[in-house]
């Protein structure tokens, strides 16, 4: 007897769906690497908790309704986005701006050996590097990074050429704004060639309290010897789904460090897949979130050593939760039989500030070879109690010592940052956050 299966779409999937035709037709580029990547998504729909590698983040159940793309906005519109100052303003040699996915701006100057061409104008003109675009084995399937490939608007293709030692960090402003709940897709592509330095900083910023659904990726391709700084700030709207990837494939000898800090958004969730494709390279994956609410966030990589020496990976993620806030830790480490010598350390630390506070870890090994040095832990727990009460018993107040207690614990994945102002921005992000929770701790204290 043969029976049909019939697939159940969601909402938002049947919505994806019936839109993808006509969006197509009108987005920059050729259309077929758009169709193969919206296969992907038709082939698995939207992934929910009985996908693996989303065990604990059911994108299905956030996304009820899929928010419609948001058109590229007018002059008037763009104005009134920008008006606000971003929080890294004027950390850049060259920024660019994005509103609602779209390239609207550049301001300063691009450094010598830089060439930077927004996304939208390198897929209408067939740029050459566009070639080596999603060309990342480990990251192809994710349903995320294919509805990003599906949808993408603009963004950016940025050339360092060999040797350059890029004065002033390249740093790209994404704000996402309206009067209603949107859909962006942005896409940057970044080519780092051999023996050259560059530090990469992205802002996404979302204002009020609208539930936009962000999809970004950044896709990091750097040659033997290059050393390649990231750091990504993500401050969203309140009620946003944001959806972020990160790919790096390394070469030999090549030096990464690459900074997430998570501050705002409903459902948060960034992943991360690097390839040591050359030996001895070296890379330092962190992250530091902070959560309130009912917020979630997911932090997801994938880390794999491909090449003999394997190189050295470290992975430090840090996470504070308040009130019934959710945080994710899922994190692989990789290790193929031919890449020996490797030395791959993962931790993810979490503290849980309230008792309706929950995290979840899952840290994981793949170890195919046999002369090798790779662990991983994960904690979960209260503030020290004990350095608590030192910290009291020295006149400090409740509120001052556990922000003290809370800046440090967060500021270990942030001091890898080696821009001192782009540091010092973020810390002083982080310590706004611990006095909004003062204030609200001292509220409902009647203080």
């Amino acid at each position: 007897m043969n029976v049909k299966v019939t697939t159940i779409r969601t909402a938002a999937e049947a919505a994806l769906i019936e839109r993808f035709p006509a969006l197509k037709a009108g987005l920059p580029g050729p259309a077929a690497p758009r169709e193969q990547a919206f296969a992907t998504f038709m082939a698995s729909g939207l992934p929910n908790r009985r996908v693996e590698a989303w065990k604990y983040t059911d994108l299905r159940a956030a996304m009820r309704e899929a928010a419609p793309l948001a058109p590229k906005p007018d002059a008037a519109q763009t104005t009134v986005a920008l008006k606000g100052n971003s929080p890294l303003a004027g950390q850049g040699a060259v920024t660019l701006s994005f509103v609602n996915g779209y390239h609207v701006g550049t301001e300063g100057t691009v450094p010598s050996g830089v060439t930077i061409v927004p996304l939208a104008e390198a897929l209408g003109s067939g740029h050459p590097l566009l070639a080596r675009m999603g060309t990342l084995a480990l990251a192809q399937g994710d349903t995320a990074l294919a509805l990003n490939t599906a949808f993408m608007t603009d963004g950016a293709v940025i050339h360092v050429a060999a040797g350059a030692e890029v004065d002033g960090p390249i740093a790209l402003t994404f704000v996402t704004a309206g009067p209603s709940a949107i859909a962006t897709a942005a896409r940057v592509l970044m080519v780092v060639e051999a023996g050259a330095k560059v530090l990469l900083v992205e802002s996404h910023e979302g204002q009020g309290k609208l539930a936009h659904q962000t999809n970004t990726a950044v896709e990091i391709i750097a040659g033997d010897g290059a050393d390649v700084q990231h750091v990504r700030l993500g401050l969203n709207s309140e009620g946003a789904v944001a959806l972020s990837t990160l790919t790096a494939d390394l070469g030999a000898a090549t030096s990464l460090t690459s900074v997430n800090v998570a501050l705002t958004g409903a459902m948060v969730r960034h992943q991360v897949y690097a390839r040591f494709s050359g030996g001895d390279a070296r890379a330092q994956i962190n992250g530091a979130t902070l959560l309130q609410g009912q917020q979630h966030a997911d932090s997801t990589l994938v880390v794999e050593h491909a090449a003999e020496p394997g190189g050295e990976s470290r992975e430090l993620f840090r996470t504070i939760i308040d009130d019934e806030a959710s945080g994710v830790f899922q994190g692989k480490i990789i290790v193929q039989p031919h890449a020996q010598k490797t030395d791959g350390r993962m931790a993810s630390n979490a503290v849980l500030l309230s008792q309706g506070a929950a995290m979840y870890n899952k840290p994981e090994l793949e170890i195919f070879a046999d002369d090798v040095a790779c662990a991983h832990g994960a904690t979960c727990g209260a503030l020290d109690d004990e350095l608590l009460f030192y910290l009291m018993s020295r006149g400090i107040s409740k509120a001052e010592a556990e922000a003290l207690m809370i800046e440090s614990f967060v500021g270990a994945a942030i001091d890898d940052i080696a821009h001192e102002a782009i540091r010092d921005v973020l810390h002083g992000l982080v310590q706004e956050w611990l006095k909004v929770r003062a204030a609200r701790i001292n509220a409902g204290a009647g203080v």
